[in-house]
């Protein structure tokens, strides 16, 4: 089965059955964002090319383990061997740390503000990139609102300023204040990822209240001048209720000032609990768009040195999965 077309339909079901010898050690548990609290994911990998699938004992897909990481894949009557591929912290190869994992505000879509969360200390965190520092690559930070916007800003850059002797590249992925990109691109950050989200400004306002669509933009435009064009990213969910022309129409925008979209397929959790993934079908149409306003204005998700498109576990990534 073509790769591309086998992500698709495993991000449509978003979990797998896992079976087989034990896998401890490919397990890892996310602790920001729709994901956090639940039982657990996996990245099944082809080469260089991988996704992330949640696990659940009752999917209709399984994954059978056989060993030192060699794992078949049991798909719509098709058996595809690859390996699974253990996490340093969060995904391969990289140190992604969540450094709140609590928020003050209600996005819809995640289950964080629901959960007994905590804030982890610098020296925490320090220590938890020490313990993979050789096996990754780079390092990401993201974070929830624990009290204030300015406050977890304040909170970053320290964890930031604590981090930079390891030598590795940095990103960052938080709610930005007006001064955050600046205040990151002094500390060495390499890129950034701010998140429009939704769409439109109009789901944005119902998925997220209390934030503001327009100082995400904002940001976003702003860090192009700071890291350059291709090395500021923005995930867009995919079904919160958009139109593909939606989808289109903000991928283009982005996209003409340099930023990165990544189509975020939907987790339903929270109070989205009951809304279906998007469909296979959708993902690959919506990502042929995507290929093509890359294309045109001239950016690589390939280059990413950190964060979600350095990963691609949870989305169809153009130049890795096309």
């Amino acid at each position: 089965m073509e790769w591309i077309r086998l992500k698709a339909r495993l991000l449509e079901a978003g979990s797998v059955r896992l079976s087989g010898e034990p896998a401890d050690q490919y397990i890892s548990r996310s602790a920001a964002g729709p994901s956090a609290g639940a039982p657990g994911s996996l990245f099944f990998s082809l080469g260089d090319r991988r996704v992330r699938v949640g696990i659940d004992e009752t999917a209709p897909i399984e994954v059978i383990h056989r060993g030192e990481g060699v794992a078949d894949l049991l798909i719509g009557g098709d058996m595809v061997r690859g390996r699974l591929e253990a996490a340093a912290l969060h995904c391969p190869r990289q140190a992604y740390v969540t450094v709140s994992g609590t928020c003050i505000f209600h996005c819809r879509y995640c289950t964080v503000p629901h959960l007994p969360g905590r804030r982890k200390g610098i020296a925490e965190v320090v220590g938890m990139v020490e313990s993979v520092a050789d096996r990754i690559d780079a390092i990401a930070i993201t974070s929830g609102v624990a009290s204030s916007i300015e406050e977890e800003e304040a909170y970053v850059l320290d964890v930031v300023a604590a981090l930079a002797p390891f030598g590795l590249p940095i990103g960052v992925s938080i709610y930005p204040g007006p001064e955050t990109p600046a205040r990151l691109r002094a500390l060495g950050v390499v890129e950034v990822k701010f998140n429009l989200e939704a769409a439109t400004e109009t789901l944005f306002r119902d998925m997220c209240p209390g934030l503001s669509w327009e100082a995400v933009h904002e940001a976003l435009f702003r860090s192009v001048a700071l890291f350059g064009r291709g090395r500021v990213f923005s995930n867009v969910i995919v079904g919160l209720g958009e139109t593909d022309d939606d989808l289109e129409r903000v991928m283009t925008d982005l996209a003409a000032a340099g930023v990165i979209p990544v189509l975020r397929p939907l987790t339903p959790a929270a109070s989205l609990a009951g809304r279906p993934r998007p469909p296979a079908d959708r993902l690959l149409r919506l990502s042929a768009a995507h290929e093509r306003i890359l294309r045109e204005a001239g950016l690589d998700p390939r280059r990413a040195l950190t964060m979600c498109p350095a990963c691609t576990g949870c989305d169809l990534v153009p130049g890795r999965d096309t």
